[in-house]
């Protein structure tokens, strides 16, 4: 791997927080962006908040925002508004996920910011979007996964659908966001200037649809997917099945993968019956095949078993496993889908990675997220200020850390 990372000197000025923008900010700092993340004094990144904490350090914070490294200013301030600017004329892409407008206010709009730098790509990311009836609106993942139409689709018929359970919303409009300003680098390329690009959380999760709308559509309004419960009527068989200690799942809607499961769990006269050799077949005696599955499923001793025949007859399945599970999992150890970091608080600390994967070039993370202000100093003094006017900012507050940042230059001091 002699190859440098993709993103190698692009700057990246992060301004983001909780989770999309974060999350976008980091991708591109794995992708080998410099990513100096702005906070805001005295509690920087609502994220910061958000369990799981220990000593006073934010998992979901950490998690978010490793390989950057930290300034803590405050912007209402000249002096501080004057380093930010300063610190954005050097940079390539500014990321942001306030309310539209919101940063207009302090003089760090797309308008402002653009001027001063017209190679700037500055990405937003909101709710909505920047344009259309509710762009003032407020939102969070939750809302647009509701207003979507995603959530209509999840949890058992009649019932109060459930919550996604992980952030799908913030996470797809936020890798969204990694390829949109990837893409809007490589055009500057030609063009010579940066852009506005504009990510709404409703946007994704609307694009996420893979066969909702354009059923819909193309039935003249008459399909309107709803909730599936345990596996879905339209791709028999694709579902969640309920073995003697635990769940599993088995994709089984293609002809040939579903012959192969028909002779493991009903024999020679199931896999020949040709009621069932198309999926239009299948969905038509959906509950019968459901009921065959199942009773195989029960009649076996454990889920392992099950696992077992399942893949010695290549039928694609998978355990329903539980996070612990998953961390103990050979696949994801040998992808290298957990990273182990040194922290300067909580000393070696373990997170998930990211799943990009280069032949040339290591992505690895090399660094754990900063501590709030981590980096104050090395920035301004990257952008000309003197000790003095450092050691003055500090002291007015203009520049902010949190106290473990004090013990650790102690330590190097």
């Amino acid at each position: 791997m002699s190859q440098p990372r993709p993103l190698a000197g692009v700057r990246v000025i992060d301004y983001s927080h909780f989770l999309a923008g974060p999350f976008l900010a980091r991708s591109l700092a794995a992708l080998g962006a410099e990513v100096i993340k702005v906070e805001r004094p005295p509690a920087g990144d609502a994220g910061r908040t958000h369990p799981f904490h220990v000593d006073g350090q934010s998992g979901y914070y950490l998690q978010q925002n490793m390989d950057k490294r930290g300034v803590c200013v405050d912007a209402g301030d000249p002096r501080g508004l004057d380093l930010l600017y300063r610190l954005i004329d050097t940079a390539d892409v500014f990321v942001e996920n306030y309310r539209p407008g919101a940063l207009d206010k302090l003089g760090l709009g797309y308008e402002r910011l653009s001027e001063r730098n017209n190679r700037l790509v500055y990405c937003s990311v909101s709710a909505y979007g920047h344009t259309g009836p509710d762009a003032d609106q407020p939102g969070f993942g939750l809302i647009v996964e509701a207003r979507s139409g995603a959530m209509a689709m999840l949890g058992t018929p009649g019932e109060t659908p459930p919550l996604f359970g992980i952030a799908v919303a913030d996470m797809y409009a936020g890798m969204h966001g990694v390829a949109a300003v990837c893409a809007a680098l490589l055009g500057r390329v030609t063009s010579g200037r940066g852009q506005h690009v504009d990510v709404a959380l409703l946007d994704s999760m609307v694009s996420i649809h893979e066969y909702a709308i354009q059923s819909y559509m193309l039935s003249g309004g008459s399909e309107i997917p709803a909730q599936t419960g345990h596996d879905l009527r339209q791709s028999t068989l694709y579902g969640v099945f309920s073995g003697q200690d635990g769940h599993f799942v088995v994709a089984a809607q293609v002809d040939d993968v579903w012959k192969r499961l028909a002779l493991l769990v009903g024999g020679q006269d199931l896999a020949e019956d040709t009621r069932y050799h198309t999926l239009a077949g299948r969905n038509a005696h959906h509950d019968a095949i459901l009921a065959i599955v199942r009773e195989w499923a029960r009649a076996q001793p454990s889920v392992d078993t099950c696992i077992a025949a399942l893949q010695a007859a290549r039928v694609p399945c998978a355990r329903v496993q539980r996070i612990d599970e998953v961390i103990a999992d050979p696949q994801v150890l040998a992808r290298g889908m957990l990273v182990q970091q040194e922290h300067p608080v909580l000393g070696r600390i373990t997170l998930p990675n990211l799943p990009f994967r280069f032949s040339g070039c290591d992505t690895s993370p090399r660094s754990a997220a900063p501590l709030l202000g981590q980096h104050n100093r090395a920035v301004a003094e990257g952008l000309g200020y003197s000790a003095a006017d450092i050691d003055a900012m500090l002291g007015d507050g203009v520049l902010y850390a949190e106290d473990a940042v004090a013990r650790l230059e102690d330590q190097r001091g």
